[in-house]
């Protein structure tokens, strides 16, 4: 369970850290993407790009 919870805190700062990157390729535009604002920082939470991409990553590992 924790190596899960790891996994995907790790995605979601990979993600978070490419987030400018990805957003002119449109993810963290898809529907369930929540973007808002909190303390003056914009904050991400790409929900819907991360299960996106990690659908796409386990199709390549099996094909693979």
């Amino acid at each position: 369970m924790f190596r899960w919870l790891l996994v995907i805190f790790l995605a979601l700062m990979l993600i978070s850290w490419l987030s400018p990157l990805l957003r002119r390729l449109g993810f963290g535009r898809l529907p369930g993407d929540f973007r808002f604002r909190w303390l003056g920082r914009d904050w991400d939470v790409p929900l819907a790009s991360t299960l996106l991409l990690s659908f796409v990553v386990s199709l390549l590992t099996k094909l693979l």
